[in-house]
């Protein structure tokens, strides 16, 4: 099977498959995801066909919403590309990206635990793009009025050193998780075209993190 037809066949099981989603992790994650890819792609050396696979199914059995099931969604990916008859050192490869794409996992490793390839960084960057700026804030409010979490309480501190335990288990405000995630992303992209492109996202949600302590009426 061609490559174009392997993605084109990914992409149509992956929008099946997450037809349901909520809408920070939907079809449409997804496509900006891979997007980010095939922007980034072009100034990295990278196998293209792997990336794209690793953009289109990084997601598709996200623990959070799977009882906190972490190999559900490699297995579910490397079971469907295996059925595509995908090359098996690519479906490898896609697997182990999408064990170790998430920000939750690189805080329980150390930098000699960690699995690595540029083609993990692409994607990693990709999906992190998609989690700061306009975007970003829209997802994460989408995903606390889905856990029924409060916008904000200033007697709740944020730490921005969870655990991964610590994290995952997490019941914080919204506006925690700009402290504990998404503000530290800039400083984490892999690829020189990430790291351009978080800076004015981030340069964003500082501004409306100020903007929104203004309404709060906690700092005029």
């Amino acid at each position: 099977m061609r490559n174009v037809e392997i993605i084109e066949r990914t992409i149509a099981f992956v929008k099946a498959t997450l037809r349901e989603s909520e809408g920070g992790h939907d079809w449409f994650h997804i496509q900006r995801v891979f997007k980010n890819v095939q922007h980034i792609a072009k100034t990295e050396e990278v196998d293209v066909l792997v990336v794209s696979l690793g953009a289109l199914l990084h997601d598709i059995a996200d623990a959070k919403f799977h009882n906190g099931d972490e190999t559900m969604g490699p297995k579910l990916a490397a079971s469907f590309l295996q059925s595509l008859d995908a090359p098996k050192d690519t479906i490898a490869h896609v697997v182990q990206i999408i064990e170790n794409v998430s920000f939750k996992n690189s805080l329980a490793k150390t930098k000699g635990t960690l699995f690595n390839s540029k083609e993990l960084q692409v994607v990693q960057d990709a999906d992190r793009l998609d989690a700061i700026g306009a975007i970003g804030i829209a997802r994460a409010f989408n995903y606390g009025g889905f856990k029924n979490r409060r916008l904000y309480d200033p007697a709740i501190a944020p730490n921005p050193k969870l655990t991964k335990t610590q994290y995952k288990n997490s019941q914080a405000p919204t506006i925690n998780h700009f402290y504990e995630k998404l503000l530290l992303l800039k400083d984490k992209m892999n690829t020189n075209t990430g790291k351009r492109l978080a800076q004015e996202r981030h340069q964003f949600m500082l501004d409306y993190l100020e903007q929104f302590y203004k309404e709060w009426d906690l700092r005029v």
